[in-house]
Protein backbone atom coordinates (compact mmCIF):
# COMPACT_ATOMS: atom_id res chain seq x y z
CA UNK A 1 0.00 0.00 0.00
CA UNK A 2 1.60 3.22 -1.18
CA UNK A 3 -1.15 5.46 0.19
CA UNK A 4 -3.67 5.16 3.04
CA UNK A 5 -6.77 5.72 0.89
CA UNK A 6 -8.30 4.12 -2.20
CA UNK A 7 -10.82 5.97 -4.37
CA UNK A 8 -12.93 3.87 -6.73
CA UNK A 9 -15.25 4.85 -9.59
CA UNK A 10 -17.43 2.82 -11.94
CA UNK A 11 -19.19 5.55 -13.98
CA UNK A 12 -18.10 8.24 -16.42
CA UNK A 13 -18.93 11.04 -13.98
CA UNK A 14 -17.35 9.10 -11.14
CA UNK A 15 -14.09 8.81 -13.06
CA UNK A 16 -14.02 12.55 -13.61
CA UNK A 17 -14.52 13.17 -9.90
CA UNK A 18 -12.04 10.53 -8.73
CA UNK A 19 -9.32 11.99 -10.92
CA UNK A 20 -10.11 15.43 -9.58
CA UNK A 21 -10.04 14.16 -6.00
CA UNK A 22 -6.67 12.47 -6.41
CA UNK A 23 -5.14 15.71 -7.65
CA UNK A 24 -6.27 17.59 -4.55
CA UNK A 25 -6.40 14.99 -1.79
CA UNK A 26 -2.98 13.67 -0.84
CA UNK A 27 -2.55 9.98 -0.07
CA UNK A 28 -5.12 8.55 -2.49
CA UNK A 29 -4.74 5.66 -4.93
CA UNK A 30 -7.19 5.71 -7.84
CA UNK A 31 -9.11 2.76 -9.26
CA UNK A 32 -11.67 2.78 -12.08
CA UNK A 33 -13.08 0.55 -14.80
CA UNK A 34 -10.85 0.00 -17.82
CA UNK A 35 -13.59 1.01 -20.28
CA UNK A 36 -13.08 4.60 -19.11
CA UNK A 37 -9.32 4.53 -19.76
CA UNK A 38 -7.82 7.73 -21.15
CA UNK A 39 -4.35 6.45 -21.90
CA UNK A 40 -2.49 8.26 -19.10
CA UNK A 41 -3.33 5.89 -16.25
CA UNK A 42 0.05 4.12 -16.13
CA UNK A 43 1.87 7.45 -16.09
CA UNK A 44 -0.35 8.75 -13.29
CA UNK A 45 -0.22 5.53 -11.28
CA UNK A 46 -3.94 4.79 -11.60
CA UNK A 47 -5.22 1.21 -11.54
CA UNK A 48 -7.74 -0.04 -14.09
CA UNK A 49 -9.93 -3.09 -13.48
CA UNK A 50 -12.33 -5.28 -15.43
CA UNK A 51 -15.66 -6.65 -14.26
CA UNK A 52 -17.49 -5.93 -11.03
CA UNK A 53 -15.92 -3.71 -8.39
CA UNK A 54 -17.07 -6.34 -5.90
CA UNK A 55 -14.14 -8.49 -7.01
CA UNK A 56 -11.50 -5.98 -5.86
CA UNK A 57 -13.13 -4.86 -2.61
CA UNK A 58 -11.75 -7.71 -0.43
CA UNK A 59 -8.21 -6.71 -1.39
CA UNK A 60 -8.91 -3.01 -0.81
CA UNK A 61 -10.32 -3.79 2.63
CA UNK A 62 -7.03 -5.43 3.60
CA UNK A 63 -4.73 -2.81 2.08
CA UNK A 64 -6.24 0.58 2.88
CA UNK A 65 -7.26 2.59 5.94
CA UNK A 66 -10.05 4.28 4.01
CA UNK A 67 -12.04 3.46 0.88
CA UNK A 68 -13.85 6.20 -1.04
CA UNK A 69 -16.46 4.82 -3.42
CA UNK A 70 -18.16 6.81 -6.17
CA UNK A 71 -21.00 4.28 -6.12
CA UNK A 72 -24.58 4.31 -4.80
CA UNK A 73 -25.06 3.67 -1.10
CA UNK A 74 -27.33 0.67 -1.52
CA UNK A 75 -24.91 -1.11 -3.82
CA UNK A 76 -22.02 -0.46 -1.46
CA UNK A 77 -23.91 -1.80 1.55
CA UNK A 78 -24.62 -5.07 -0.26
CA UNK A 79 -21.04 -5.45 -1.48
CA UNK A 80 -19.24 -4.76 1.79
CA UNK A 81 -21.59 -6.72 4.07
CA UNK A 82 -19.66 -10.02 3.73
CA UNK A 83 -16.35 -8.22 4.39
CA UNK A 84 -17.20 -6.72 7.76
CA UNK A 85 -15.26 -7.99 10.76
CA UNK A 86 -15.32 -5.50 13.63
CA UNK A 87 -15.38 -1.73 14.00
CA UNK A 88 -11.95 -1.90 15.58
CA UNK A 89 -10.37 -3.25 12.39
CA UNK A 90 -12.72 -2.44 9.49
CA UNK A 91 -11.51 0.41 7.25
CA UNK A 92 -13.36 3.68 6.86
CA UNK A 93 -15.82 3.53 3.97
CA UNK A 94 -17.34 6.57 2.24
CA UNK A 95 -19.74 6.78 -0.69
CA UNK A 96 -20.23 9.72 -3.05
CA UNK A 97 -23.19 10.12 -5.39
CA UNK A 98 -22.73 10.39 -9.15
CA UNK A 99 -23.14 14.17 -9.14
CA UNK A 100 -20.71 14.69 -6.28
CA UNK A 101 -23.28 16.45 -4.13
CA UNK A 102 -23.07 14.24 -1.04
CA UNK A 103 -20.19 12.50 0.71
CA UNK A 104 -21.63 9.90 3.09
CA UNK A 105 -19.84 8.26 6.01
CA UNK A 106 -20.87 4.59 5.82
CA UNK A 107 -18.54 2.49 7.96
CA UNK A 108 -16.13 2.96 10.89
CA UNK A 109 -17.14 6.55 11.49
CA UNK A 110 -15.19 6.98 14.71
CA UNK A 111 -12.50 4.35 15.20
CA UNK A 112 -11.82 4.04 11.49
CA UNK A 113 -11.90 7.79 10.94
CA UNK A 114 -14.68 7.79 8.31
CA UNK A 115 -16.43 10.83 9.76
CA UNK A 116 -13.35 13.00 9.66
CA UNK A 117 -12.42 11.65 6.23
CA UNK A 118 -15.93 12.49 5.04
CA UNK A 119 -15.51 16.10 6.14
CA UNK A 120 -12.16 16.39 4.41
CA UNK A 121 -13.29 14.86 1.11
CA UNK A 122 -16.49 16.92 1.08
CA UNK A 123 -14.45 20.08 1.50
CA UNK A 124 -12.22 19.16 -1.44
CA UNK A 125 -15.16 18.34 -3.70
CA UNK A 126 -17.35 21.21 -2.53
CA UNK A 127 -19.95 18.66 -1.46
CA UNK A 128 -22.14 18.16 1.58
CA UNK A 129 -20.77 15.88 4.31
CA UNK A 130 -23.43 13.44 5.50
CA UNK A 131 -22.65 12.03 8.95
CA UNK A 132 -25.25 10.18 10.97
CA UNK A 133 -23.29 9.22 14.10
CA UNK A 134 -25.37 10.46 17.02
CA UNK A 135 -22.52 12.04 19.01
CA UNK A 136 -21.34 14.00 15.96
CA UNK A 137 -24.82 15.16 15.07
CA UNK A 138 -25.57 16.23 18.64
CA UNK A 139 -22.14 17.72 19.23
CA UNK A 140 -21.27 15.68 22.30
CA UNK A 141 -18.54 13.29 23.49
CA UNK A 142 -17.80 10.38 21.12
CA UNK A 143 -17.20 7.66 23.70
CA UNK A 144 -15.14 5.39 21.44
CA UNK A 145 -12.91 8.29 20.32
CA UNK A 146 -12.75 10.38 23.49
CA UNK A 147 -9.25 11.87 23.90
CA UNK A 148 -7.84 9.93 20.96
CA UNK A 149 -6.36 13.03 19.32
CA UNK A 150 -4.61 13.71 22.64
CA UNK A 151 -3.04 10.27 22.71
CA UNK A 152 -5.44 8.72 25.22
CA UNK A 153 -6.20 5.03 24.86
CA UNK A 154 -9.26 3.09 25.95
CA UNK A 155 -8.39 0.57 28.66
CA UNK A 156 -11.86 -0.94 29.06
CA UNK A 157 -14.00 -1.03 25.93
CA UNK A 158 -16.65 -3.57 26.97
CA UNK A 159 -19.20 -0.96 28.02
CA UNK A 160 -18.61 1.48 25.17
CA UNK A 161 -21.99 0.84 23.54
CA UNK A 162 -24.24 1.34 26.61
CA UNK A 163 -22.12 4.29 27.78
CA UNK A 164 -22.43 5.89 24.33
CA UNK A 165 -26.18 5.40 24.53
CA UNK A 166 -26.28 7.17 27.90
CA UNK A 167 -24.28 10.10 26.51
CA UNK A 168 -26.41 10.64 23.40
CA UNK A 169 -29.69 9.99 25.24
CA UNK A 170 -28.79 12.72 27.74
CA UNK A 171 -28.81 10.46 30.77
CA UNK A 172 -26.76 11.47 33.85
CA UNK A 173 -23.09 10.84 33.06
CA UNK A 174 -20.13 11.23 35.43
CA UNK A 175 -16.91 12.30 33.73
CA UNK A 176 -14.11 11.78 36.23
CA UNK A 177 -10.79 13.23 35.10
CA UNK A 178 -7.94 12.69 37.53
CA UNK A 179 -5.21 13.64 35.08
CA UNK A 180 -4.60 14.25 31.37
CA UNK A 181 -5.11 17.18 29.05
CA UNK A 182 -8.07 19.42 29.83
CA UNK A 183 -8.59 20.46 26.22
CA UNK A 184 -10.79 17.49 25.30
CA UNK A 185 -14.01 19.41 24.58
CA UNK A 186 -14.15 20.03 20.81
CA UNK A 187 -17.24 22.20 20.42
CA UNK A 188 -17.88 25.92 20.67
CA UNK A 189 -20.53 25.49 23.33
CA UNK A 190 -20.66 24.40 26.99
CA UNK A 191 -20.42 20.76 28.00
CA UNK A 192 -24.01 19.40 28.13
CA UNK A 193 -25.68 19.65 31.52
CA UNK A 194 -26.23 15.91 31.81
CA UNK A 195 -22.44 15.36 31.81
CA UNK A 196 -20.99 16.29 35.21
CA UNK A 197 -17.22 16.72 35.38
CA UNK A 198 -15.36 15.67 38.53
CA UNK A 199 -11.67 15.78 39.40
CA UNK A 200 -11.65 12.67 41.57
CA UNK A 201 -13.71 9.62 42.34
CA UNK A 202 -14.31 10.95 45.82
CA UNK A 203 -16.05 13.98 44.32
CA UNK A 204 -18.30 11.74 42.24
CA UNK A 205 -19.08 9.25 44.98
CA UNK A 206 -22.53 10.61 45.82
CA UNK A 207 -23.54 11.57 42.27
CA UNK A 208 -26.32 9.42 40.82
CA UNK A 209 -25.17 8.55 37.30
CA UNK A 210 -26.16 6.03 34.64
CA UNK A 211 -22.75 5.88 33.01
CA UNK A 212 -19.20 7.01 33.70
CA UNK A 213 -16.18 8.17 31.71
CA UNK A 214 -13.03 7.76 33.81
CA UNK A 215 -9.73 9.38 32.81
CA UNK A 216 -6.96 8.17 35.10
CA UNK A 217 -3.44 6.78 35.16
CA UNK A 218 -4.11 4.88 38.39
CA UNK A 219 -4.86 1.20 38.79
CA UNK A 220 -8.38 1.35 40.18
CA UNK A 221 -9.33 -0.50 43.34
CA UNK A 222 -11.92 -3.26 43.19
CA UNK A 223 -14.44 -0.96 44.85
CA UNK A 224 -13.76 1.82 42.32
CA UNK A 225 -14.15 -0.57 39.40
CA UNK A 226 -17.44 -1.84 40.80
CA UNK A 227 -18.76 1.67 41.32
CA UNK A 228 -17.53 3.45 38.20
CA UNK A 229 -16.87 0.79 35.56
CA UNK A 230 -20.00 -1.34 35.97
CA UNK A 231 -21.28 0.90 33.18
CA UNK A 232 -18.20 2.93 32.47
CA UNK A 233 -15.24 3.32 30.14
CA UNK A 234 -11.70 3.85 31.40
CA UNK A 235 -9.24 6.02 29.47
CA UNK A 236 -5.47 6.16 29.93
CA UNK A 237 -3.91 9.56 29.16
CA UNK A 238 -0.19 9.76 28.51
CA UNK A 239 0.54 11.36 31.86
CA UNK A 240 3.54 9.57 33.36
CA UNK A 241 7.26 10.12 32.81
CA UNK A 242 9.88 7.63 33.88
CA UNK A 243 13.28 9.09 34.72
CA UNK A 244 15.88 6.36 34.35
CA UNK A 245 19.56 5.82 34.76
CA UNK A 246 21.33 2.51 34.20
CA UNK A 247 24.70 0.87 33.90
CA UNK A 248 26.02 0.46 30.39
CA UNK A 249 24.70 -2.74 28.80
CA UNK A 250 21.74 -3.26 31.13
CA UNK A 251 19.44 -5.77 29.44
CA UNK A 252 15.96 -4.96 28.20
CA UNK A 253 14.53 -7.70 30.40
CA UNK A 254 15.91 -6.15 33.61
CA UNK A 255 14.75 -2.67 32.65
CA UNK A 256 11.27 -3.85 31.69
CA UNK A 257 10.83 -5.98 34.79
CA UNK A 258 11.76 -3.10 37.08
CA UNK A 259 9.53 -0.61 35.26
CA UNK A 260 6.50 -2.88 35.47
CA UNK A 261 7.16 -3.77 39.10
CA UNK A 262 7.64 -0.13 40.10
CA UNK A 263 4.45 1.02 38.40
CA UNK A 264 2.50 -1.79 40.04
CA UNK A 265 3.89 -0.80 43.44
CA UNK A 266 2.70 2.75 42.81
CA UNK A 267 -0.67 1.51 41.49
CA UNK A 268 -0.05 3.20 38.14
CA UNK A 269 -0.83 1.93 34.64
CA UNK A 270 1.96 1.25 32.18
CA UNK A 271 -0.47 2.36 29.46
CA UNK A 272 -0.20 5.92 30.78
CA UNK A 273 3.58 6.17 30.39
CA UNK A 274 4.42 8.93 27.93
CA UNK A 275 8.21 8.67 27.73
CA UNK A 276 11.48 7.81 29.40
CA UNK A 277 13.89 10.61 30.34
CA UNK A 278 17.60 10.22 30.97
CA UNK A 279 21.04 11.76 30.49
CA UNK A 280 22.37 12.27 26.96
CA UNK A 281 25.17 9.80 27.69
CA UNK A 282 22.45 7.14 27.41
CA UNK A 283 20.96 8.26 24.10
CA UNK A 284 22.39 5.15 22.42
CA UNK A 285 21.80 2.74 25.32
CA UNK A 286 20.57 -0.44 23.64
CA UNK A 287 18.33 -1.63 26.47
CA UNK A 288 16.59 1.73 26.89
CA UNK A 289 16.06 2.06 23.15
CA UNK A 290 14.64 -1.46 22.98
CA UNK A 291 12.30 -0.75 25.89
CA UNK A 292 11.02 2.42 24.24
CA UNK A 293 10.56 0.64 20.94
CA UNK A 294 8.58 -2.17 22.57
CA UNK A 295 6.12 0.18 24.28
CA UNK A 296 6.08 3.01 21.76
CA UNK A 297 7.73 5.50 24.12
CA UNK A 298 10.05 8.34 23.21
CA UNK A 299 13.51 8.52 24.79
CA UNK A 300 14.16 12.10 25.94
CA UNK A 301 17.69 13.04 26.98
CA UNK A 302 19.31 15.98 28.80
CA UNK A 303 22.86 17.22 29.15
CA UNK A 304 24.54 17.17 32.57
CA UNK A 305 24.27 20.96 32.67
CA UNK A 306 20.52 20.78 32.09
CA UNK A 307 20.09 18.11 34.76
CA UNK A 308 22.07 20.20 37.24
CA UNK A 309 19.55 23.05 36.96
CA UNK A 310 17.23 20.94 39.14
CA UNK A 311 17.83 21.20 42.88
CA UNK A 312 17.93 17.71 44.35
CA UNK A 313 17.32 16.78 47.98
CA UNK A 314 19.94 14.03 47.70
CA UNK A 315 22.63 14.98 45.16
CA UNK A 316 25.17 12.25 44.47
CA UNK A 317 28.88 13.00 44.25
CA UNK A 318 29.42 9.50 42.85
CA UNK A 319 27.01 10.09 39.98
CA UNK A 320 28.65 13.48 39.37
CA UNK A 321 32.06 11.83 39.18
CA UNK A 322 30.98 9.56 36.33
CA UNK A 323 28.43 11.69 34.49
CA UNK A 324 28.94 15.34 35.40
CA UNK A 325 25.41 15.45 36.86
CA UNK A 326 24.41 15.18 40.52
CA UNK A 327 21.52 12.94 39.56
CA UNK A 328 20.00 11.42 36.44
CA UNK A 329 16.62 9.80 36.95
CA UNK A 330 15.25 12.41 39.38
CA UNK A 331 16.05 15.63 37.45
CA UNK A 332 15.35 14.06 34.06
CA UNK A 333 11.86 13.06 35.17
CA UNK A 334 11.06 16.55 36.49
CA UNK A 335 12.43 18.33 33.43
CA UNK A 336 10.53 16.13 31.00
CA UNK A 337 7.19 16.22 32.82
CA UNK A 338 7.25 19.85 33.94
CA UNK A 339 6.24 18.65 37.40
CA UNK A 340 7.53 20.15 40.65
CA UNK A 341 7.58 16.91 42.62
CA UNK A 342 8.01 13.19 42.18
CA UNK A 343 5.52 10.38 42.60
CA UNK A 344 8.66 8.37 43.27
CA UNK A 345 11.84 10.35 43.89
CA UNK A 346 14.32 7.57 43.22
CA UNK A 347 14.45 3.82 43.48
CA UNK A 348 17.66 1.91 42.88
CA UNK A 349 17.46 -1.73 41.90
CA UNK A 350 20.20 -3.82 40.36
CA UNK A 351 21.71 -1.97 37.42
CA UNK A 352 19.26 0.90 37.27
CA UNK A 353 17.57 3.76 39.05
CA UNK A 354 14.06 4.92 38.33
CA UNK A 355 12.02 7.99 39.20
CA UNK A 356 8.36 8.65 38.36
CA UNK A 357 6.58 11.94 37.79
CA UNK A 358 3.17 12.98 36.50
CA UNK A 359 2.99 15.46 33.63
CA UNK A 360 1.93 18.94 34.72
CA UNK A 361 -1.12 19.57 32.52
CA UNK A 362 -2.46 23.11 32.29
Amino acid sequence: MSNPFAAVAITKHGVEMVRNLEGQFQGTDVYYMSKFARGDEEQLGYTLFEGSVKLILPDLFKRYNGIILFISLGAVVRMIAPLLVDKKVDPAVLVIDDRGENVISVLSGHLGGANELTRQVAEVLGARAVITTASDVQGTIPVDMFGRELGWIVDSFDKATPVSAAVVNEEPVALIQETGERSWWRYNKPVPDHIRVFHSMQEAETFAFNAALVVSDRLLTAAEEERFLANGVLYRPKSLVLGMGCNRGTALEELEQEVLATLEELSLSVKSVRNIATIDLKKDETGLLALCAKYGWQLVTYTPAELNTVTLPNPSETVFKYTGAYGVSEPAALLSSGADHWLLEKKKSGNLTISVTRVAFN
